[in-house]
């Protein structure tokens, strides 16, 4: 298994525990974390990625983030994959997205995820899953 996939197999494990302390273990003082790119600008530093971490942490439960596939090339992974989790609402969010992460040693100095900002809003308002995201959720996942 490739080094940098590895080390986002232990975030995806701490983010599922809601352990925001293991999350940024593995994330450099300086960050850029373009967590909605293009649509939102990027959070920058880890003490600002740790407040952003704490919002999200407060409206999800039950988190399943999936990888479906991912390729390394040097210090930068490719993930395709979805969060999937429940709102306080009880509301089902299942998001398909693609992330570039960039490392500097065995820590995460860039992070750019590629969502659609409208199926959150979407869900998050309680209306169902639509066949398109569904169709995208039913694979294997890489781990």
């Amino acid at each position: 298994m490739d080094r940098c996939f590895r080390i986002l197999l232990q975030v995806i494990e701490a983010w599922q525990a809601k352990d925001i302390e293991g999350v940024l273990a593995h994330m450099s003082d300086d960050i850029v974390w373009h967590y909605a790119a293009p649509g939102l600008p990027p959070v920058r530093g880890k003490a600002t990625a740790a407040k952003l971490l704490a919002r999200f942490q407060s409206d999800m439960h039950g988190i399943e983030w999936r990888i479906f596939a991912h390729a390394e090339a040097g210090d930068r992974l490719f993930v395709e994959g979805v969060d999937d989790y429940r709102t306080t609402q009880g509301h089902r969010v299942a998001v398909p997205y693609a992330g570039v992460l960039d490392f500097r040693g065995d820590l995460i100095t860039g992070w750019r995820d590629y969502v659609d900002l409208a199926v959150i809003t979407d869900q998050k308002s309680g209306q169902p899953l639509s066949a398109q995201v569904e169709n995208l959720l039913d694979r294997p996942t890489a781990a």
